[in-house]
């Protein structure tokens, strides 16, 4: 039986080449393709895949969001980060949010098939671009409890939270999430007060950090 997998990425050129390669590889089938994180996250509730090959950055979502969204609500799925972001923090970030594995996209074919199988196998994999990253960081991170983490806010508080750091208006919020306007109040006034902070600037600057929204 073949390993289905789900392509995200918002370069349709890069998406190309890699199913190009998959698809030459036995065993392997590429289901479908999506070009941002939100697009990632429907396509994976209806296809079932058992892998998401998922970048990093990519606009409406972020790489990060869609990956805990998705392993949040299918945890047979597997998300193995393919990406041209080496940056410890988004390195740390996509682990927390329950990635796999992380691949950066120069590596050879071979090592992307076989970092596939593992974490369809139930395995880990860290190209080593990124081991030693993993190995300063991580635990120092978790350890830290006095920095608010985005575990400590609920589904809607973040849907809530991404569409304010991308500049939407209260009102335009609640027509999106069909919420009234003093609903979304209270999740931003919540907010605020869970993650210790003043303004929307803030949120913003947090969700950044978090790597709920796209630095670009």
């Amino acid at each position: 039986m073949s390993i289905t997998i789900l392509l995200a990425d918002d370069h349709k050129i890069l998406r190309e080449g890699i199913r190009s390669l998959i698809e030459k590889e036995l065993g392997f089938e590429v289901v479908g393709e999506a070009g941002n994180g939100r697009s990632a996250v429907q396509m994976a509730a209806q296809l079932k895949p058992n892998v998401v090959l998922m970048d990093v950055s990519m606009p409406d979502m972020g790489g990060i969001e869609a990956t805990r969204e998705i392993v949040e609500n299918h945890p047979d799925i597997k998300v193995l980060a393919l990406t041209m972001v080496k940056e410890k923090r988004y390195v740390v970030r996509m682990l927390q949010a329950g990635a796999s594995g992380y691949l950066i996209k120069d590596c050879a074919f071979d090592e992307m098939a076989g970092a596939i199988r593992a974490v369809v196998s139930g395995g880990k994999y860290l190209c080593k671009e990124v081991t030693g990253v993993v190995i300063d960081d991580f635990r120092r991170i978790h350890a830290d409890d006095e920095v608010p983490s985005s575990r400590q806010i609920t589904a809607r508080e973040r849907e809530v939270l991404i569409l304010l750091a991308q500049g939407q208006t209260t009102k335009n919020i609640a027509d999106r999430l069909h919420l009234s306007v003093k609903t979304v109040e209270t999740h931003r006034r919540k907010l605020m007060e869970k993650l210790k902070v003043k303004s929307i600037a803030d949120l913003t600057r947090w969700a950044i950090r978090e790597g709920l929204i796209d630095i670009d």
